[in-house]
């Protein structure tokens, strides 16, 4: 069987491309000209050069596959224009779905987001069905992926396209060689640079788990459904007093209010906007940070057969793979 894979050099789409190979899959994946090719070096896959807003370039690159795992996301919480973000991952999305119906492949996995789900106001673990609307989404992010998903269903309902979408929490682990914001933050931590934190949570879960999901997805997932690849939820500070015991860091041990940061975080964007170089602090991060992003993987653990590890495992191999690469020295 013949599976495609978007977004394959990210952290996520690699450790997918691996999975597949393991399992068999003759994997072919889509890469822009300039793409850093580090995260799939060496590995058994066919290359095709194209781009998500060229529709063509999608079609023939998917020609023969049977399989499609849509992967590729803008991952960016400030842009300077926001206009980038809408065109890679909401019109990029409805161009290879609809190239993925006129190419006759047989079923796609979606990664859609945890970003894209409500949260309970409560804090508890929010869940697939947690009412939400996209006047919840906070950020250009948030409300690019809310709408790609959007696109996903409705392609479901009205074209027949058999999708499963999957939302995976807060990936870490191995191989984040950009690295994502929470792997820039793990990094900074386990480099003690975080003296403080802020009063909100995460769900962390090892990539690993994450890519291994997807392929239950394929395997197992229905037709329009939504499941949750998360791990574990953790307060920021315990994620900062793990990363601190992983690396032989002090934890951190002043608590911030939101609303000291948030002006922090406009001088910061306004600066940004000055210099083009990406804020230390975004204003969009920081209203996030006021809700706690807790969430279960109930659904997907009993259709799925999805079995997450500890979360302590997930932040060690982060760090270690850091290590093993001199940047914390």
């Amino acid at each position: 069987m013949r599976a495609f894979v978007t977004g394959a050099t990210g952290f996520v789409g690699s450790n997918i491309v691996k999975r597949l190979l393991k399992s068999g899959y003759e994997v072919g994946v889509l890469v822009r000209k300039n793409s850093d090719l580090s995260n799939i070096k060496g590995l058994d896959c066919k290359i095709h050069y194209g781009d998500l807003r060229d529709y063509k370039s999608l079609f023939d690159a998917l020609k023969g596959y049977d399989f499609l795992f849509h992967v590729a996301a803008d991952y960016r919480l400030w842009v300077p224009r926001p206009e980038e973000i809408y065109a890679n991952n909401v019109e990029g999305t409805k161009n290879i779905m609809n190239a993925a119906l006129e190419a006759d492949i047989k079923r796609v996995v979606y990664t859609s987001s945890v970003a894209t789900l409500g949260l309970n106001p409560d804090g508890t673990p929010a869940d697939e069905e947690t009412p939400v609307t996209l006047d919840d989404m906070i950020g250009h992010y948030k409300k690019s992926k809310f709408l790609a998903e959007e696109e996903v269903k409705r392609l479901v309902k009205e074209s027949g396209l058999d999708a499963v979408i999957v939302n995976p929490s807060t990936p870490v682990g191995p191989g984040d060689i950009k690295p994502t914001p929470t792997g820039r933050m793990i990094l900074e931590a386990a480099q003690g640079k975080m003296p403080a934190y802020v009063d909100t949570g995460l769900n962390i879960v090892h990539v690993d788990d994450v890519a291994e999901g997807h392929i239950l997805a394929l395997k197992k997932g229905t037709t329009g459904r939504r499941y949750i690849l998360g791990g574990e939820n953790m307060t920021l500070k315990e994620i900062f007093t793990e990363i601190a015991r992983i690396s032989g860091k002090r934890p951190p041990r002043i608590k911030l209010p939101h609303n000291l940061i948030i002006p922090v975080a406009y001088i910061a964007e306004a600066i940004s906007r000055i210099t083009g170089k990406e804020p230390m602090v975004n204003v969009d991060g920081v209203k996030l940070a006021k809700k706690r992003m807790f969430f279960t993987s109930k659904r997907a653990i009993k259709e799925l057969g999805y079995n997450p590890r500890p979360a302590k495992e997930a932040l060690r191999d982060a760090v270690n793979w850091f290590k093993e690469r001199g940047l914390l020295d």
